[in-house]
């Protein structure tokens, strides 16, 4: 199993900057992407950036420009710096994990954290 651990959201004012950090453990070899997605109430998840192990990244083109996503694959954590933050980036933040090589073979799915909330004040 592999358990993802967020931490890092919480309350700014439009502008601020916020760093999330999601950690990864159990019992695995590797993670092949790893991202965050975001919910807002009432709206469907949506993919905000992911990072493989290779390091290649892809952005939602909402936060290009403003979002930086990263990992430290021997830590097996990624990291989101979010800067000049909006109050529509306001949301719950799932850290993801996929293409998981367990000790066990390949996973079958995704994994995801429970969300850290981030609030974005006008």
């Amino acid at each position: 199993q592999v358990q993802l651990v967020e931490s890092g959201g919480g309350l700014v004012q439009a502008g601020g900057s916020l760093r999330l950090s999601c950690a990864a453990s159990g019992g695995f070899f590797s993670i092949n992407t790893m991202g965050w997605y975001r919910q807002a109430p009432g709206q469907q998840r949506e993919l905000v950036a992911r990072i493989t192990i290779g390091g290649s990244t892809n952005y939602a083109d909402s936060v290009k420009g403003r979002f930086t996503i990263s990992r430290d694959n021997a830590k097996n954590t990624v990291y989101l710096q979010m800067n000049s933050l909006k109050p529509e980036d306001t949301a719950v933040y799932f850290c993801n994990a996929a293409g998981i090589r367990l000790i066990t073979g390949w996973a079958r799915g995704d994994y995801w954290g429970r969300g850290t909330q981030v609030t974005v004040s006008s």
